[in-house]
């Protein structure tokens, strides 16, 4: 009796994941419901849970690889179980469940397998599968070395083995290439230059800029965070510019919207996004639901808890969607001012820069040393003109300037 591991759903609209990595490998024992490998969707990694406990039989989606949801991954079956070829997803007519029902207990039927298993070499049982991908690539299976059950040959193993003989050709025009390094893409960074390239191709972005005093927001935040940190959170300045874009997406709703073929469609809620990076990995933006109905203390919260499980991996699905509005805060690296790119099909985005004391000419012709910040909004110039951009983000900076 063997058991077939499938993509289960792991949210609406969900349809494909990218292997990330294997907890477990060939030969190895499993039990029910313990991580046996990591996929990502929309930029979240999620822990897939076995569906029975047993021997890794097969596993076959390598790490790197998508997979669409009813896929087969892997199969789980007794130890000494010889498997010649996984079944395949037509074969598997065991349930796709989502992922929170497979944590919920509810595991996948075994089915029952029926494998003709062929003699072959000294090299063991060698799969159909196997020997036509050898026969295609001229592989020489002893030069093979098998991982799976007692050795045997996997096709993982002998598309391995050809992707290492290939010598790769480069497609970078430059005149000297000796001694380069390539370093492949990740399924993050792919993702995140689509999903830039296709902004910047829908969109006609426009940058407009103005600079914010902060000595407000400093004080209240000296004042309220020892406080804040005896009720769990951490207060940070993302939290005072967050609060801020609300006010600013309350007063000129326009700017909370989408463009579409119809119209511009200007949404009720509040879904503030924030960029998070992942240091070299790339970044993510999860969003707060519902940012206009959160206080100080509560948004500081939100704040703590998703970036925090966005470094560690620990989003789902459903947590880096919906967003209407975002914040990248680049000025975290030291960086001044930025143009950033807006996250479709959102209206804009909001850049902060690093808070420095500057030299700035007070209202009365003082001079005077203050904690200013540059905001940067970059907006739909379909949706937005120069002087509704510059309503909303003087709002911002109003509400920065003056909070109480």
């Amino acid at each position: 009796m063997a058991t077939k591991v499938l993509v289960p759903r792991l949210g609406e609209g969900v349809e494909e994941v990218t292997i990330t990595g294997w907890l477990k490998q060939v030969g190895d024992s499993v039990n029910e419901l313990e991580p046996l490998l990591e996929v990502e969707s929309d930029k979240v990694t999620v822990e897939v849970p076995s569906p029975a406990s047993g021997v890794i039989l097969e596993i076959e989606k390598k790490k790197g690889e998508p997979a669409k949801v009813g896929e087969l991954l892997a199969v789980i079956g007794m130890a000494g179980e010889t498997v010649e070829e996984a079944p395949t997803q037509a074969e598997a007519k065991v349930e796709v469940v989502a992922l929170r029902e497979s944590r919920g207990q509810k595991s996948i039927e075994p089915q029952p397998t029926t494998f003709d298993l062929r003699p072959s070499t000294d090299l063991g049982f060698i799969s159909p599968v196997v020997a036509k991908i050898a026969a295609e690539h001229g592989v020489n299976l002893s030069q093979v070395q098998g991982t799976g059950l007692n050795g045997r040959i996997t096709k993982n193993d002998v598309v391995n083995y050809v992707e290492g003989q290939n010598v790769q050709r480069s497609t970078f025009n430059v005149p000297n290439l000796e001694g380069a390094q390539l370093i492949k893409h990740t399924t993050m960074r792919k993702s995140i230059a689509a999903h830039m390239v296709e902004s910047k191709h829908t969109s006609p972005h426009v940058l407009t800029v103005m600079e914010a005093d902060m000595s407000r927001v400093v004080k209240h935040r000296a004042v309220n965070k020892a406080a804040f940190e005896r009720d769990g959170v951490k207060l940070t300045f993302t939290a005072y510019f967050m609060s801020a874009i609300v006010a600013g997406l309350k007063t000129y709703p326009m700017v909370n919207s989408s463009w579409g073929d119809e119209g511009v469609l200007i949404h009720k809620a509040v879904n503030l996004g924030m960029a998070t990076s992942l240091g070299e990995d790339g970044l993510i933006v999860p969003v707060i639901k519902g940012a206009d109905n959160l206080s100080l203390l509560a948004m500081a919260r939100s704040i703590n808890d998703l970036s925090s499980r966005a470094r560690s991996r620990k989003l789902q699905p459903d947590e880096v969607k919906g967003g209407t509005f975002t914040l990248t805060n680049h000025g975290i690296s030291g960086s001044l001012l930025a143009f950033p790119v807006i996250n479709q099909p959102q209206c804009g985005i909001l850049g902060v820069g690093a808070l420095q004391k500057r030299v700035v000419v007070t209202d009365d012709d003082a001079i005077a040393i203050r904690p200013m910040v540059y905001l940067s909004f970059v907006f739909d110039h379909r949706i937005l003109d120069g002087a509704s951009a510059d309503w909303f983000l003087a709002k911002v900076k109003d509400t920065l300037e003056n909070w109480n």
